[in-house]
């Protein structure tokens, strides 16, 4: 299998960082886009094609039952996603790391480099590292746990393929960037990309044992449902579900804060920000009408408040719906973490007003949804 990479969306990102009328901003992508992508990627592609010679065993490592969590982001995904890799044993999921380095070889390599330092270097590596991610993560960390060995969303190992949701939050032209409508795509194009995708995915799974569960947690995925229940015809499907009013403003505050951290124009970022929200009103929709036009994939939908309020029992909800038998250690888990959720305190603030949104407007747009959810109402719900 080769590695994939999206030249049309690369051109792409190359004219529009050419057209992009801040000089500073201009320059640093054009160096980003022509200096650095494509040696990197030409990199991966050597490493990925030698995956195959090197490790004969990959052709035999299948990709079977995989689990996707899929959702608006901050209805619960990655809480989802983090408490079913407390089943210690079951699943495999990607590191930030290891998606940076997509090839087996690659991720071979670190995780020998880092025995070398552990063992003859006392770890010296190690905490350079650390405080390097305590430097470039600190501002994260505050809404969402960041770090090169946490546990994070598949799309970002399709970085360097220039197909990667990731690179928004970096340059933000909605509307002249979609990395998010994969369902959508042209068959051809939607199938190399997926294709491509599932290679990373058995590599993976070969690194952590061939007999795991494949677990990933993408809210950009939302608009790849289709697509993943092609490529993986035995998969099964999570989908949180939480308030709009929660989870658009949450998401909005996430990706506003780091573009104007890169000094991006405000107007610039209104205009995103207004396609993103439009966007978001596809992401609640997609997923839950995929899933009803494939009673054959077996798929969960588990309320954001029954995850907080009490995660034991919805993860025994959640693990009978996909078929997964829960061991008496995970259960013991589980009651320690309903323990904690109960103590926990959310220190993410966020508003509609904050972003220009009207309760009302997404209630409307949502309207079945909300009685589908019993989600409460504001007072100008209508008296229809």
């Amino acid at each position: 299998m080769f590695f994939h990479f999206n030249f049309a969306n690369w051109f792409r990102m190359v004219r529009l960082a050419w057209r992009e009328p801040i000089a500073a901003v201009r320059w640093y992508f054009l160096a980003v886009l022509l200096l650095w992508v494509p040696p990197v990627a030409a990199l991966h592609a050597v490493c990925f094609f030698l995956d195959g010679i090197l490790f004969p065993g990959l052709w035999r490592t299948e990709v079977r039952r995989p689990i996707f969590v899929v959702g608006h982001a901050r209805s619960g995904t990655t809480l989802v996603h983090r408490l079913m890799n407390e089943d210690r044993g079951r699943f495999s999921s990607f590191r930030l790391y290891e998606m940076y380095f997509p090839s087996l070889l690659q991720k071979k390599l670190i995780r020998a480099v880092m025995r070398f330092d552990r063992q003859f270097l006392g770890g010296a590596l190690e905490r350079r590292v650390r405080a390097w991610e305590d430097r470039h993560y600190a501002a994260m960390r505050k809404v969402h746990p960041m770090g090169l060995t946490e546990h994070e969303e598949d799309d970002i190992v399709l970085y360097y393929s220039c197909a990667s949701g990731f690179w928004i939050t970096k340059m933000p032209y909605m509307g002249d960037l979609d990395f998010y409508r994969v369902d959508e795509w042209p068959a051809r194009k939607r199938r190399r990309l997926m294709r491509f995708y599932k290679e990373c995915v058995r590599r993976q799974l070969y690194l952590n044992g061939g007999d795991k569960i494949h677990l990933s947690k993408n809210p950009i995925f939302a608009g790849r449902v289709e697509a993943l229940i092609e490529t993986f015809p035995d998969a099964r499907i999570v989908v949180p579900v939480r308030d709009p009013r929660e989870t658009i403003p949450s998401l909005l505050k996430l990706v506003s804060g780091g573009w104007r951290r890169l000094k991006w124009p405000p107007d610039r970022v209104q205009r995103c920000l207004h396609i993103m929200a439009e966007q978001s009103f596809h992401t609640y929709r997609h997923p839950l009408e995929v899933v009803a036009r494939h009673p054959e994939t077996p798929s969960a939908v588990i309320d954001y408040r029954d995850l907080v309020e009490d995660p034991a029992a919805a993860m025994r909800r959640l693990y009978d719906e996909l078929d997964l038998p829960m061991t008496a250690e995970y259960a013991a888990t589980l009651a320690a973490e309903s323990a904690r959720a109960r103590k926990h305190v959310s220190g993410h603030s966020y508003s509609l007003e904050e972003f220009g949104l009207d309760a009302g407007a997404i209630e409307d747009r949502l309207a079945d949804l909300y009685v589908q959810w019993d989600w409460q109402r504001t007072t100008r719900e209508a008296h229809s």
